[in-house]
């Protein structure tokens, strides 16, 4: 079981630090370079920013009542994989923010926090193993 308040209380924290884009992106395009040019077209960040946005929206209901959080998952690795986005990078994009976010907080990035993140991890990559 995933512990919602301690993701919760890792995305307060990290809101606190300002915009997290550039570094989820950052660490998305060290680990998967061919991702990048996927962003060519947006020069002032913004399309990232509402990706990241609207992943963090999903994560939260996923978490929560999870009256869409899974499904839009679903729906938009099949859109993302008709972008050019194999499927195995897709769930990477969460890594990245999981990895982002723990160099944002450093010493706050706890370990309660960690395991809750391993855990929300685990089940977007169970939600995704049935995806056709």
């Amino acid at each position: 079981m995933i512990d919602a308040a301690a993701i919760e209380r890792s995305l307060e924290l990290v809101a606190e630090h300002g915009d997290p884009a550039p570094v989820v992106y950052r660490r998305l395009f060290a680990a998967h370079p061919d991702m990048e040019a996927l962003f060519l077209r947006d020069s002032d960040g913004g399309i990232k920013g509402n990706m990241l946005s609207e992943a963090i929206a999903a994560l939260l209901d996923f978490i929560g009542s999870n009256t869409y959080g899974a499904n839009l998952i679903r729906i938009e690795v099949v859109n993302h994989e008709n972008l050019g986005v194999p499927r195995d990078v897709f769930p990477a994009f969460f890594a990245a923010m999981r990895d982002a976010f723990a160099e944002i907080l450093g010493a706050a990035w706890s370990n309660t926090i960690d395991a809750a993140w391993r855990d929300l991890l685990g089940e977007i990559e169970a939600t995704l193993a049935g995806v056709q």
